[in-house]
């Protein structure tokens, strides 16, 4: 078996992204171990591989906090979408800091026990049925897995290999670890934390995730209940004046479907708003030589065809459009992807 599969080149972006991270997890985990002590005031003395864990596992459970916070961010303000760009870097540092704090665990709780510590790990507390001393570590060890599984298939290799649903549909174990890395902290360190700036920091931290993402749906439901169509054999999309040249304008279909409609040195063309590669919102990207860009990974479709430039060969719906005076309207029925429509000419606000 094999999978054809052309690799993205690194550029000082990445770069860029990836120094910021090392640098911000290297501030944090000083500040943590170092530079604060005080601050935290551990309830009672404890030796340096419990202050490592927990620096550890505070640093991963604030890295994972502000993933899960860019793509709602992202949403609601095109400004973060640079911090979306790369998020998976983000993703696998993540999982490396988890299994650090993992190793700091097992080797000074476990370590000395009759049996094999990996043993001890998962039978030395089984008391499910209450929940004072509950055994949080098996929502730990959930989500350190679910973390190690999402960084093992960031690549986009994987993307191509499992195909981009399967792989988006993987990728979205992403929230019930998140939701493991809460109950791990609830259950855990919370019930012995006499100290409140971790605290307030998990507490936050969980808040912040909700309230962002619920606002980002509620955005998204007034945007759709503005553009929102009915069935019909033409869909009006807006009057020619309200375009942008290089921008488009996105209409919700009555089939559920998004369609971008670009403006283009004085021509329309549209295609569809997912991009092929992760549902990219290409409708917010901008025309660059008849070439849109995903705002959100940077894959590149010809506005008039749908096909990503080759050697890739991504391809995306292409829709019909026509004018009646200034009101632009497309048809809903999509075009099999990659298939090319001559671009709508504009001359004096009408169509030639």
């Amino acid at each position: 078996m094999s999978v054809k599969y052309i690799p993205v080149q690194w550029n000082w972006n990445k770069y860029i992204y990836d120094a910021v991270m090392l640098l911000g997890a290297g501030l944090f985990l000083y500040v943590f171990l170092y530079a604060a002590p005080g601050i935290l005031s551990h309830e009672r003395p404890i030796n340096a591989q419990v202050h490592n864990a927990r620096a550890f596992g505070a640093c991963a459970f604030v890295m994972l906090t502000v993933i899960l916070c860019i793509g709602p961010l992202a949403r609601l303000d095109p400004r973060f979408l640079p911090l979306l760009y790369n998020r998976r870097h983000f993703g696998v540092m993540t999982a490396f800091v988890a299994i650090t704090h993992a190793g700091y665990i097992v080797d000074w709780y476990f370590a000395f026990s009759a049996s094999n510590k990996y043993e001890a790990l998962l039978f030395a507390n089984t008391s499910y049925g209450q929940l004072a001393g509950f055994p949080f570590e098996v929502f730990g060890i959930f989500a350190l897995f679910t973390l190690i599984l999402l960084a093992a298939t960031s690549h986009d290799f994987w993307m191509k290999f499992l195909s981009p649903p399967v792989w988006k549909r993987i990728h979205y174990l992403i929230y019930p670890a998140y939701l493991s890395v809460v109950a791990h902290v609830s259950f855990g360190i919370l019930q012995d934390q006499q100290n409140h700036v971790f605290t307030a920091i998990f507490v936050g931290g969980a808040l912040a995730v909700g309230v962002l993402h619920l606002l980002a749906a509620l955005k998204d439901r007034r945007t759709d209940a503005a553009t929102s169509t009915a069935a019909a054999d033409w869909v009006e999309v807006c009057d020619v004046a309200e375009m942008n040249d290089g921008f488009a304008k996105i209409r919700l279909l009555a089939n559920g479907e998004r369609v971008a409609v670009y403006l283009n040195e004085g021509r329309l063309s549209a295609i569809s708003n997912s991009c092929a590669h992760q549902n990219g919102p290409l409708g917010e990207g901008r025309i660059i030589d008849c070439l849109v860009t995903c705002p959100w990974h940077g894959f590149q479709y010809d506005v008039t065809n749908g096909r990503s430039p080759a050697p890739f060969t991504e391809k995306v719906p292409t829709y019909n459009l026509k004018m009646d005076g200034t009101a632009v309207f497309v048809d809903p029925r999509a075009n099999p992807p990659g298939t090319y429509v001559e671009p709508l000419r504009l001359r004096d606000g009408t169509t030639s």
